[in-house]
Formats: C-alpha cells, structure tokens, sequence
C-alpha cells in the first residue's frame, strides 16, 4: 500500500527504485539536478516510530541512492533534509549539490544555493512526462 506521501510526489509513476522498507522518487520539482524523495513505507510519523528493519534498510536505500546519483549527476555534496512540515509520512528530500548546472533533457539544472544551503524555491518544475522519463532513466542506472 503506497502512502499519501508518496502519492504525492508521484508514485508509482516517479518510482526509481523499492527497497523493503523505502521507496526512492523523483522529486518533480527539482532545485538540483537529480533531486529525489526517499520515503518510508511503513506507517511512520515519526523518525523515531520506525522499524529496527526500516532503519537496517535505510543504509541499503542510501548507498543506492549516491551510487545513482554519484554517476548520473556528478554532486560534490549531499544534502538529506526530513522536513515533513506538510507531508506526514517519514520522508527526506535528497537534494544534491554541485556548482554551476548540470543539463537534460534539454533543461540546465542550476543548483541556487551552492555553497550554502539549497534553495528549495529556486527550482525546474518538470510535467509529470518528464518526472516520469527521468524516473525511467534513473531506475535504468538503478539496476545496471
């Protein structure tokens, strides 16, 4: 069963990869290129309401995460922000840095804030096509 927060930020459709306990998205709105949304699967609204197992999955779903995004977007930093203001379900919005821009798709990604913290509301809004294309992309990488 897929929660509110993930239908949110657009699963299935924006699914990159599953683990046992986490799903990893696309972020459609992007202050980063390669902005992704790694999101709890078990009914959890609070960090520390999660599994032993979630937390033993969390490190499998994060090492998947940088070795993807490491290939796909060459960051020179990391950011993981749990912000859960609006969406309940644990969450954190993997947000990665870089100077200057990366490209796709035909769109330059600038990152607004580097080198201090990332500028959320400076961002590329993709259509759910695009959301969907580059979630198709990033699963491929995923599996290789």
């Amino acid at each position: 069963m897929t929660n509110s927060t993930a239908r949110k930020f657009g699963h299935p459709a924006t699914l990159v990869a599953e683990t046992g306990h986490w799903l990893v998205l696309v972020r459609p709105q992007q202050p980063t290129f390669g902005s992704l949304v790694l999101v709890c699967k078990e009914d959890a609204r609070a960090f520390s309401d999660l599994s032993p197992a979630a937390f033993a999955d969390l490190q499998k779903a994060v090492r998947g995460i940088e070795t993807l995004l490491s290939d796909a977007v060459a960051y020179e930093k990391i950011n993981y922000l749990m912000l859960m203001m609006v969406d309940p379900d644990v969450h954190f919005h993997v947000i990665p840095r870089y100077p200057g821009e990366r490209s796709h798709g035909g769109q330059a990604f600038a990152d607004a804030g580097w080198p201090g913290p990332p500028a959320l509301a400076s961002h590329v809004a993709l259509s759910e096509e695009e959301a969907k294309a580059l979630a198709a992309d990033f699963a491929a990488r995923w599996r290789a």
